[in-house]
Parts: structure tokens; sequence; C-alpha cells
């Protein structure tokens, strides 16, 4: 017996979009049997800058 998608990929779509759109960078994505969307955002890790780092960001194109 076939059962049909609690979601659309037109609704996954536009959450990813949206959060891209927000400044988001997505990790991963859950879609729980209800049709639930869940976007994890990745977490950057920062490093600290050097004086070459800082030289080079601001002689960038």
């Amino acid at each position: 017996m076939t059962r049909l998608a609690a979601f659309k990929q037109v609704d996954l779509t536009r959450a990813i979009k949206g959060a891209t759109n927000g400044g988001m960078t997505v990790d991963r994505v859950e879609i729980d049997p209800s049709g639930r969307i869940v976007l994890s955002a990745l977490r950057e890790q920062s490093t600290p800058e050097n004086d070459l780092d800082k030289w080079l960001k601001s002689h960038a194109g």
C-alpha cells in the first residue's frame, strides 16, 4: 500500500532557500513522519587570524 508523503518537494525547497537567503548555511535536513522539516545550521569554527591573514583580506580583489 502506497502512503502519501506528508510534505512536498516544494516545501523542502522553500525552507532551504529561505534559510539560505537569511544567511544560514544548511548542514543537515530532517523530515519526521508527520512532515515537519527541521534544518540544522553548519557551525563554522573560527580560526584566529594572524598578520598574514589580515593582510590578505585587506588586499583581496
